[in-house]
């Protein structure tokens, strides 16, 4: 009895332990499949979050942007710095972090319209 038992435990680990791999191989393709496509932009997407310092997921938490446009960085910008300028009794770090924000997405616009082949809109 114990000795079934055994081989039971042993076959199902040797099931799992198979599917894990073969779910590790599709996880580590599709992960250079999507480093691919992003290709160029990519690479200069992770070079601007180096500069600055903010990712992009960041820059857009911070600015509460959700669609990477102009307009909306622009007047969400415009908002969040005099909410928190020092003289109304807002805090300079918070708005030097709104500062980096915008110059973290205004890069990224110009990325994107530079791998478009489009000038940037200022």
């Amino acid at each position: 009895m114990a000795k079934y038992l055994a081989q039971i435990i042993v076959m199902g680990v040797q099931v799992v332990g198979k599917a894990f791999a073969r779910a590790l191989r599709q996880e580590f393709a599709a992960s250079r499949a999507a480093a691919d496509a992003r290709g160029r932009a990519g690479q200069q997407s992770a070079a601007a979050s180096t500069l600055s310092g903010l990712s992009l997921q960041e820059a857009q938490q911070i600015l509460n942007v959700s669609r990477l446009s102009a307009e909306e960085v622009q007047k969400n910008y415009e908002h969040l710095f005099k909410v928190n300028d020092k003289s109304v009794g807002g805090s300079f770090y918070l708005q030097s972090k709104v500062v980096r924000a915008k110059e973290r997405l205004d890069e990224e616009l110009r990325i994107q319209a530079q791998n478009q082949g489009k000038e940037p809109q200022k």
